[in-house]
């Protein structure tokens, strides 16, 4: 299965754990596959940049290494003006362009939109529940 995380969620995942961290657990564990653009990326490491300076260092930013080697990295083709915050257009064209099921975000911008195409928006908590919990 393909989905598409949201940086909401791979942050919440990293730093803070629960639902989010055990979808993150499944992909470096190849039980999902995740996929990513380059830009989506960037993101994640510029996120999570900006959350070890405010810990003042605590987490090495290696810490991503696992996850995005475990990552499909695709570059897209489709180009979308779907979401209320443009910024998380690039998440609905990777899910689009990467074939995936569904993208897990904790975004309302996203969340609202509920299916893009063939791709459900769901929660973290959604997700774990309905497809890793078995």
């Amino acid at each position: 299965m393909r989905i598409v995380i949201d940086t909401n969620v791979l942050i919440s995942g990293v730093f803070f754990g629960g639902f989010p961290r055990e979808i993150l657990s499944a992909v470096v564990g190849q039980k999902i596959t995740a996929c990513a653009t380059t830009e989506i990326i960037n993101e994640y490491e510029e996120i999570v940049q900006e959350m070890i300076n405010r810990k003042q260092g605590h987490i090495n930013r290696a810490i991503l290494s696992p996850l995005i080697k475990a990552m499909e990295i695709i570059e897209p083709v489709t180009h979308v003006e779907i979401c209320r915050d443009p910024d998380d257009n690039k998440f609905l064209e990777c899910a689009k362009d990467s074939y995936a099921l569904y993208i897990v975000s904790g975004d309302k911008d996203l969340l609202v939109i509920e299916q893009f195409g063939n791709v459900q928006i769901v929660t973290a908590k959604d997700f774990y529940e309905k497809y890793l919990l078995n």
